[in-house]
């Protein structure tokens, strides 16, 4: 046995998907591993950590005041250099947890459109929580391998990822990017939609958590057949009591129109702009939707309706993105082919 095959044995090589809402951690020959919240509850005061993930999810909204709960991924990118780095590493401790004496290779799914600057963050945050290489790829041909299809082939495939901070939008052939986009706009934009249009529509107060399980229990882009209802509680504006009331999902699908016509304008440009080859095979093939959005109720539809094409939801859409960089492990040709540099 070489000495190459005894490291790759031993090997911790990881995939990330660094998201706004959720980190993925897939490890070589083990599968997922870690899936859990990016947020990191710290002590104000002595900017200690105190928990991460799960655990710091269930602290958000109900912190006393001198625990804070941050979010360090904003629109898809680093906004807290420092507390990223404390997340990566814990994730990577959770994923290495009997291998921890070897550095992993990473490969991390990135936003299309973030700056030199934000790729040297993730990339210095990665190496910092104790990486040995780094690679980034971008999330939209990530999720295009997750998703299963031919990227490697001459013709055109559109995937569309609705993820948390950013909505990647991407024409792929021959391994390569023929255009790619990513809109600023997607789940926590339309959970911010839902909290603004609760407070305006029925002085209501609610949290972040609550307009997201609003939106996942009863969200959609286009009606349904059967009406939908939820009780929301949170706290009256005018009487500062707490109060519940009985929200529609036509309420909600107006709160959340301008975030997906944002969506779908943002996929009618792409289209606008991909050759007219590509755009025959599109025509055939269709759209893939992956990501979180990728759920919501009758998005495809939506989208479907507003472009003429046929649209598909991945297998797996969460998982979508770091499925695809987990391929790379894997795959060191394509790898090289589709790392950004």
């Amino acid at each position: 046995m070489s000495l190459r095959s005894i490291f790759g044995w031993f090997s911790n090589d990881l995939a990330i998907d660094l998201g706004t809402a959720n980190t993925l951690v897939y490890a070589k020959g083990r599968g997922i591993v870690v899936n859990e919240p990016s947020i990191v509850a710290l002590d104000r005061n002595t900017k200690k950590v105190l928990a991460v993930g799960h655990e710091a999810k269930d602290m958000l909204g109900r912190t006393p005041a001198d625990i804070v709960a941050v979010k360090p991924m904003k629109d898809g990118v680093i906004a807290d250099f420092d507390v990223t780095e404390v997340m990566l590493k814990y994730f990577i401790r959770l994923a290495c947890h009997r291998n921890h004496l070897l550095s992993p290779r990473i490969v991390i799914g990135i936003p299309s459109e973030i700056t030199q600057v934000e790729k040297r963050a993730v990339q210095e945050s990665a190496l910092r929580a104790k990486a040995s290489e780094v690679y980034l790829v971008e999330q939209a041909m990530a999720a295009a391998v997750g998703a299963g299809m031919p990227i490697t082939e001459a013709c055109g495939n559109m995937i569309v990822d609705v993820g948390g901070g950013t909505t990647d939008i991407a024409v792929i052939s021959l391994s390569g990017i023929v255009y790619s986009r990513s809109v600023r706009v997607a789940g926590n934009e339309m959970d911010e939609a839902i909290i603004q249009f609760i407070k305006r529509k029925h002085n209501l107060l609610i949290g972040e958590r609550t307009a997201e399980w609003i939106k996942i229990q009863i969200g959609s882009a286009a009606p349904l057949d059967k009406p939908l209802t939820l009780e929301v509680k949170g706290r009256n504006l005018i009487e500062g009591v707490p109060k519940t009331v009985t929200i529609s999902d036509e309420e909600i699908r107006e709160a959340l129109s301008d975030s997906v016509v944002i969506i779908v304008n943002g996929i009618k440009v792409a289209l606008e702009r991909t050759p007219p080859e590509l755009s025959a095979d599109i025509m055939d093939r269709g759209i893939v939707l992956t990501g979180g959005g990728a759920l919501m109720r009758r998005f495809d539809k939506r989208i479907s309706d507003e472009t003429g094409l046929p649209v598909f939801i991945a297998e797996d859409p969460l998982s979508s993105v770091v499925l695809g960089t987990s391929k790379m492990l894997t795959d060191f040709k394509l790898l090289r082919r589709i790392c950004v540099r």
